[in-house]
């Protein structure tokens, strides 16, 4: 799906015709968004801006050299998106092809950077009257909602730690939600890294507008407060890893000790059994009835005596 945004009036208009894109000048159009381009569409716009885009390869690229790249007449910029799902966060790469002024994007999936930007330019055209201002206003939007998923993130860690706490279902599960969680924090501090690479690769350019470099020291401020946030987070998480670490090995330890109780417990009185099981001639082997209740009361107070000797030495 091709969307093409062109100047029309002092307004921003929406086209989704491939054929308009013929009638329209270079300096009428500003942003070309491609959403899963077929082959005619990829060739339409590389027709009108008479360059080559990305292909997914090249967008899925992770040297350096290939996630941000000039000539002299086009700039291309390769990112990731961070899509948050119900337990794993997962990235999408997404190409942006800069030309004389206006924008391409190459994506495969729905963003709602995207959506937000589209609703934006139809309500103040003059906020971005040229693809160099889209995409600042891209990356900034993208800055806002990774900024709303490390603060989510922040209170589940807070959930977690209350969980912790009071030790209520802290078990072998309740561990690896914690090291998912890990996982996901790590994704998002990639994102927001791979987006401060980009700020820094714009900033150093001098194809871009000067009026919007004042907006990019301030999302640089913006990524650099999240990336020290992202830090604490982690550093709770592992923290928090440690300490369930610590309470199941207690726990643990607390079933091993009452196993071993109970097995030096019952030593004595099977040591008695075991002596008077044997078919010799003992003392108190006769055939009364009262030395079975002897026996008995020998195995109950060596059981007592080892529950003394225990508590005397602080052991239980």
């Amino acid at each position: 799906m091709i969307q093409i945004f062109y100047k029309d009036k002092g307004k921003i208009a929406i086209s989704q015709s491939l054929v308009f894109l013929d009638e329209l000048g270079m300096d009428d159009v500003i942003w070309i968004d491609l959403f899963s381009p077929d082959g005619d569409e990829k060739r339409a716009v590389e027709t009108f801006l008479d360059t080559s885009l990305s292909s997914r390869a090249q967008a899925e690229e992770i040297e350096s050299s290939s996630r941000y790249s000039e000539t002299e007449t086009t700039i291309s910029v390769n990112t990731n998106f961070l899509i948050p799902g119900p337990d794993e966060y997962s990235m999408e790469a997404v190409s942006f092809i800069l030309c004389e002024g206006i924008i391409v994007s190459i994506r495969n999936v729905q963003l709602r950077s995207f959506s937000d930007i589209q609703r934006k330019i139809q309500v103040n055209s003059k906020l971005y009257p040229t693809g160099y201002h889209v995409l600042v206003g891209i990356v900034e939007n993208r800055i806002d909602l990774d900024a709303d998923m490390i603060e989510l993130m922040s209170k589940e860690i807070d959930t977690y730690s209350k969980k912790v706490s009071t030790g209520k279902d802290v078990n072998e599960e309740f561990l690896l939600d914690i090291n998912q969680l890990q996982e996901n924090t790590m994704l998002v501090r990639e994102n927001v890294v791979d987006k401060q690479r980009m700020i820094s690769s714009i900033m150093k350019s001098d194809k871009f507008p000067r009026d919007i470099f004042a907006k990019l020291s301030v999302i640089n401020k913006d990524i650099v407060s999240l990336l020290n946030h992202t830090n604490f987070s982690f550093e709770r998480l592992d923290y928090l890893q440690n300490t369930v670490v610590g309470l199941i090995n207690l726990e643990q330890n607390r079933i091993m000790k009452v196993f071993t109780f109970v097995s030096l417990l019952l030593m004595p009185p099977t040591l008695i059994a075991s002596i008077y099981g044997m078919n010799i001639s003992l003392p108190m082997t006769g055939s009364g009835l009262w030395d079975f209740f002897i026996l008995l009361v020998l195995m109950i107070v060596a059981i007592f005596i080892v529950i003394l000797v225990f508590r005397k030495r602080r052991m239980l």
